[in-house]
């Protein structure tokens, strides 16, 4: 019994953080920076917003934007009204 348990504890061990790394990679955002809004909103027809609370100051929009701090940061030379959403459309 003793051995099994070793067994298992040690497989465990061993797979338990490869398994765990393949997740946290693909919940990994492709952060990438935009030359321009014609090229991002190819991608996110609504731009992309710092946060799912921002709010548009630029009027009504057509899209709602894709939510992600990390893209937001990378195209934020975009947000002309500097309101939090970058393209908005």
């Amino acid at each position: 019994m003793k051995k099994v348990f070793v067994a298992v504890l040690s497989f465990g061990l061993i797979l338990g953080p490869t398994i765990g790394s393949t997740d946290v990679a693909e919940a990994k955002e492709k952060v990438v920076t935009y030359k321009n809004c014609t090229e991002l909103n190819k991608v996110y027809k609504g731009g992309v917003a710092r946060s799912s609370s921002t709010k548009n100051k630029g009027g009504k929009t057509k899209y709602k934007p894709h939510v992600s701090k990390a893209l937001y940061e990378a195209n934020k030379k975009s947000d002309r009204d500097k309101d939090g959403i970058a393209c908005e459309k």
